[in-house]
C-alpha cells in the first residue's frame, strides 16, 4: 500500500526563461512534480506513466534515487515521450505552451495490476487518461484526486495550447479532491466567477475543490466553504513551472496522514514556494524547510 499513486505522462520540457536565449531541457509532467514534492515529505509514492524510447535513463535513475516506485512506468519502443516547449514573458506573468510531441494515451492494458494507495492522483497533461482509466483507478485508492489540465487543453496544428470545455464531466463524479488553475476551472465549468465555478465542481460530488492562484495563493473550498490561503513568498523566482503540482504533492502527503485541510494547504503553498526557486523539478528544499514555511503561514494567516 502506497501513500500516493500518481498517474499521467512524464514529459521532457524545454523551458525558455526570460533571461536566457537557450532553453533548459528538464524532466516534466505533473507526475514528476507531484511525486517529487510528496517524496520530499516522506510519502510512499508510485507512478503510473508511459514514456518513449527517447526518455533518458538518467531521469529514471534520478527518480529511483528519490525512492519513487517506477514499476508501472511503461517504456514504449518506437514512440517518443510527450514534449512541451514553455516560454515565459519577462515578468513571468504569461506563458506560451506548445506540445511538440504527444505520446499515445495510457490505457487499462498498460496497467494490468495498478498499485493500491491511500490516494490516487490523476494528472494528465495531453488528454492521455480517459474516464475509463479513472474508473479503473478509482477502485485502487481510498481517495481520488484530479488535476484536469490535460483534459481541457486543445492543440492547434503547431501544438500551441488553448483551453476548451471538459468533454466528459462524469470524471468529476469519481473524484474526492479537485485541483486546477483559475483558467482551467472556468473551462471545466463554463463559469467565469470563481465562487460559482467552485460550487459547480462541488455539485458533481467533489468534497474538496482547490484553485491555485499563482502569487495570490490558493482558494480551497471544503464542502462549499471557501478559505483563501495566501502565497508563501519564495526567496527568489527562477522558474514557476510545476508550482501547482508541487502544491498538490505537498497537500496530499499531509492529507493522507489525516491532517486538516488548512494545514495541508499551507504545506502545499510552502512546497510550491520552494520549487520555483530552481529550474524544473530540480529543487524542492528539504522537509524541514517546507514545514518551517508552512508553520509560519499557518500560525500567521490561518489560525488568526
Amino acid at each position: 500500500m502506497f501513500d500516493i499513486v500518481v498517474a499521467g505522462h512524464f514529459a521532457i520540457d524545454s523551458i525558455l526563461l526570460p533571461d536566457r536565449k537557450t532553453p533548459f531541457v528538464v524532466l516534466g509532467g505533473s507526475v514528476a512534480y507531484v511525486s517529487l514534492a510528496a517524496r520530499r515529505l516522506d510519502a510512499r509514492v508510485s507512478v503510473i506513466s508511459k514514456v518513449g524510447s527517447d526518455f533518458p535513463e538518467a531521469y529514471m535513475w534520478w527518480l529511483g534515487q528519490e525512492r519513487i516506485d517506477l514499476s508501472n512506468v511503461r517504456k514504449v519502443e518506437g514512440e517518443q515521450t510527450t514534449r512541451f516547449e514553455l516560454k515565459y514573458s519577462s515578468d513571468f506573468s504569461d506563458r506560451a505552451l506548445r506540445a511538440e510531441i504527444r505520446m499515445s494515451p495510457i490505457t487499462i492494458e498498460d496497467m494490468p495490476q495498478p498499485p493500491k494507495a491511500r490516494a490516487i492522483h490523476v494528472g494528465p497533461i495531453v488528454g492521455e487518461i480517459s474516464c475509463d482509466v479513472v474508473e479503473r483507478l478509482r477502485g485502487c485508492g481510498e481517495i481520488m484526486s484530479l488535476d484536469p489540465q490535460g483534459l481541457v487543453r486543445r492543440f492547434d496544428d503547431m501544438g500551441s495550447v488553448h483551453l476548451g470545455p471538459l468533454t466528459d464531466k462524469h470524471v468529476l463524479e469519481l473524484v474526492d479532491i479537485y485541483k486546477s488553475s483559475l483558467g482551467e476551472v472556468k473551462a471545466v465549468t463554463g463559469l467565469s466567477e470563481l465562487d460559482s465555478a467552485m460550487r459547480a465542481v462541488h455539485d458533481c460530488g467533489v468534497k474538496i475543490v482547490i484553485v491555485t492562484l499563482g502569487a495570490s495563493g490558493a482558494a480551497v473550498s471544503v464542502e462549499g466553504t471557501i478559505h483563501n490561503v495566501p502565497a508563501c513568498k519564495p526567496e527568489k523566482l527562477v522558474d514557476p513551472t510545476g508550482a501547482g503540482d508541487a502544491f498538490m504533492g505537498g497537500f496530499l502527503a499531509e492529507y493522507v496522514r489525516g491532517e486538516d485541510c488548512s494545514w495541508c494547504s499551507c504545506v502545499g503553498v510552502a512546497a510550491a514556494s520552494l520549487v520555483v526557486e530552481g529550474i524544473g523539478p530540480t529543487f524542492f528544499g528539504d522537509e524541514a524547510e517546507i514545514r518551517r514555511r508552512a508553520q509560519i503561514l499557518y500560525e500567521k494567516e490561518i489560525k488568526e
